[in-house]
């Protein structure tokens, strides 16, 4: 009897462990993302901005395309491309924000990116 409480208290203990079953991935233990409001203010002032403050700045973008849950904004101008992408908190609640900024020449090569915030915020 002894025997049978002990092999069942051990298939109660092995439910609960956080081992993924053979061959199905473990899920990813990695930190958890930082709230979009303690994002560091860099590319330029970019990271951080919403789409209405984007178009304050810029004017309007050239282009602009829902991607999943994100927002991609470009703008161009002679030489260089700008590309934000903007994206929800993590709670998914509130607007979409600058997480990544990047420039790039027309031919996709990239390009110094203040020198082309610079452009792009003279024409706009």
């Amino acid at each position: 009897m002894r025997s049978l409480g002990m092999a069942v208290l051990s298939l109660l203990l092995a439910a609960c462990t956080t081992t993924a079953p053979t061959g199905v991935p473990a899920p990813a233990q990695g930190p958890r993302p930082q709230p979009q409001a303690q994002l560091p203010q860099q590319r330029g002032g970019l990271v951080g901005l919403s789409a209405d403050e984007l178009v304050a700045r810029f004017g309007r973008p050239g282009f602009q395309v829902r991607e999943g849950p994100g927002l991609k904004l470009q703008w161009s101008v002679p030489g260089c491309v700008l590309d934000t992408y903007l994206y929800p908190p993590p709670s998914g609640i509130g607007i979409a924000r600058v997480t990544y900024a990047e420039a790039r020449r027309p031919d996709g090569n990239p390009t110094d990116q203040a020198g082309c915030i610079a452009a792009v915020d003279a024409t706009g």
